[in-house]
């Protein structure tokens, strides 16, 4: 069976709960302003796509390949990222809603989160070398066995992670982040 393709489309304000997206391979395509809530995006791809203002929330993703694929203004939450096809992968995420979602040992050297409320999300065992994470929210965010060299937290806020359980080479912190890095010592610093 042969996949469809779709080219330079762009789908605006269509309720795809009611109306489903052809699985499909989407290249260069752009989302303003769909709900795809509660759809199953297993085995599609996306490639150098565009979704701006939509809601994705528990979008299932297994096997779905995105690369080059940028979010901007979305609310992606309890998004299962580590079930996508991570072999081509490329993300951006900008003024996004990700809370509850999952990035469990992927590879995302690279990525940027700008103004985005990461809670509760999972990075256990993920690669985030040299990722920015600029003005995020990571209360509860789960940092366990993470690679988080040279990634940029200066302007994050309510992030926890061990130094001890984590590897932090040249990652970049503020003064006032000193308390995530240091609260498993149950000290105080002012």
């Amino acid at each position: 069976m042969r996949e469809t393709i779709f080219e330079n489309k762009v789908f605006r304000g269509n309720d795809l709960v009611e109306n489903s997206l052809a699985k499909g391979e989407y290249d260069n395509c752009s989302f303003i302003a769909c709900n795809i809530s509660d759809a199953d995006f297993s085995n599609f791809t996306f490639v150098e796509c565009i979704f701006d203002n939509c809601n994705l929330s528990n979008t299932k993703l297994k096997n779905t390949t995105l690369n080059d694929v940028r979010f901007t203004n979305c609310k992606l939450l309890g998004l299962i990222f580590s079930d996508i096809n991570d072999l081509i992968l490329s993300l951006d995420f900008k003024d996004c809603l990700l809370n509850f979602s999952s990035f469990y040992k992927l590879k995302l050297k690279a990525i940027k989160f700008i103004n985005c409320s990461l809670q509760e999300v999972d990075f256990t065992e993920t690669e985030l070398i040299n990722s920015v994470f600029e003005n995020c929210d990571l209360s509860g965010a789960i940092f366990d066995q993470s690679h988080l060299q040279k990634a940029d937290f200066l302007t994050s806020y309510n992030f926890s992670i061990d130094p001890n359980l984590n590897r932090i080479d040249k990652a970049k912190f503020s003064l006032s982040g000193l308390p995530g890095l240091l609260y498993k010592f149950d000290i105080e610093v002012e």
